[in-house]
């Protein structure tokens, strides 16, 4: 039988923190790993985004760090997690802050495309935690301005996505500089030959914990992408919204202002709506949490890291009004419908350069997403990439204006720690 969180061996602030995100029950990954990182274990994880390992990891580093009173070392860290990009970097950081957020710990976030001084302030503080990806990283230890020798704890997320990404050179220029006596963690979705060779050259006497995401939530949302021009969205989205029977919808952005522009105009035309991101305060958050779940608003606009928290049943649709540019964050998105065994629908909203966006989600889920044509809106001259199976006139369930029964309401299921929302985890 899987234990709760609260009888895993997880310190008092730790479980506040799970207990205030409303976590009670861990996914596999992080029932079967979780105990094994408590004791200093390596760890071999072979499972994909989605799968709850951000936590499985997050969790037991905590818990070390915490226990271990040391005073702060210009340049130097206890703890560093490797990935491949710098949307997975910040997502995972978000993670630590949620989790962290009772723990006098200090996390940062190292990578590149943006200036580096910032990140070497950070870093001359003597961060807690560091999650990096690999080439700014390298940048900085060749400047001199990272110490890796109180390193206690390494993670390598991701270790086939950094070879597909051709950084798997830089990964074991960075494992060279590290320290011999660590722990060390490595999760992979899948382990092709030389990932195969790099996790054994790194681990020492591994726990293997292999699982495989549910693909039956996905499998059970009606999913659909409608092809518009950006400058059409706004006129899409109200005329969707007409159909009575999206009951409750959740609508993504990908930024803050993007949310509270989006739930403005809607409020506009008359539909009742808000926003929830980041930049609200806590009490505006709870607010429009409470007035989406009691049917007050009748759609919620919202960021990924602003939805992570939101377990609410009976969301009918799930409306992308701009797509993730990560793959793994359309899986959480469109997973706020089809909760306890409901169906759902989740209806997207593709513009021209969102089009990388979707061929990965597809790569990603393994599901072709049906189009629907002749909405009004129609991007002209949209060529239809080969993978799409199925193309959708406007009559019938496929048009999101005729589509979806509200979903049966069930006993309200018990949370899983994913990937999470913002925390208090001191500010980089």
């Amino acid at each position: 039988m899987t234990p709760t969180f609260s009888q895993l061996d997880l310190v008092e602030p730790l479980q506040r923190a799970l207990i205030t995100e409303n976590y009670v029950q861990p996914t596999p990954i992080q029932a079967q790993a979780i105990p094994h990182l408590l004791a200093g274990k390596d760890l071999l994880g072979i499972a994909q985004t989605g799968t709850g390992k951000t936590a499985a990891f997050a969790l037991p580093i905590l818990q070390r760090l915490s226990a271990e009173r040391v005073t702060p070392q210009r340049n130097s860290m206890r703890a560093l997690i490797l990935t491949p990009t710098r949307e997975l970097a910040i997502q995972i950081d978000e993670s630590f802050r949620t989790y962290g957020r009772y723990l006098s710990l200090r996390s940062i976030v190292i990578y590149g495309g943006v200036g580096q001084r910032p990140q070497v302030d950070a870093l001359a503080r003597g961060p807690d935690v560091v999650i990096a990806t690999p080439g700014r990283l390298l940048d900085l230890v060749q400047q001199g301005f990272v110490r890796f020798d109180r390193l206690s704890v390494f993670v390598l997320d991701e270790a086939d996505r950094m070879l597909d990404m051709g950084f798997i050179h830089d990964v074991k220029r960075v494992i060279a500089a590290l320290p011999k006596q660590r722990q060390t963690l490595f999760f992979s979705a899948t382990m092709p030959p030389e990932i195969t060779r790099l996790a054994s050259g790194i681990l020492r006497d591994p726990i293997r914990v292999e699982v495989t995401p549910s693909a039956t939530t996905v499998e059970r949302i009606d999913q659909r992408v409608l092809f518009v021009e950006t400058a059409n969205k706004r006129a899409l989205l109200a005329e969707v919204l007409k159909d009575p029977a999206i009951a409750r919808a959740l609508v993504f952005t990908r930024t803050k202002h993007g949310a509270n522009r989006v739930a403005d105009q809607l409020a506009r035309t008359g539909v009742r709506a808000d926003a929830i991101h980041g930049n609200k305060s806590q009490s505006a958050r709870q607010r429009a949490l409470a007035d989406f779940r009691f049917g007050r608003t009748r759609v919620l606009v919202a960021t990924d890291i602003a939805a992570r928290g939101i377990d609410i049943d009976g969301i009918t649709h799930v409306i992308n009004y701009e797509l993730p540019n990560v793959p793994e964050s359309y899986v959480h998105r469109i997973g706020r419908t089809a909760r306890a065994g409901a169906d759902g629908i989740a209806i997207s909203f593709c513009a021209a350069d969102e089009r990388p966006f979707l061929r990965d989600i597809e790569k990603l889920t393994r599901h072709p997403i049906k189009i629907v044509a002749g909405h009004g809106f129609e991007r002209s001259a949209a060529p239809v990439p080969a993978q799409h199976h199925h193309r959708s006139q406007p009559s019938g369930r496929a048009h999101p204006q005729r589509s979806g029964a509200h979903p049966q309401r069930r006993p309200k299921p018990q949370r899983h720690a994913r990937r999470g929302a913002p925390g208090a985890m001191h500010a980089q």
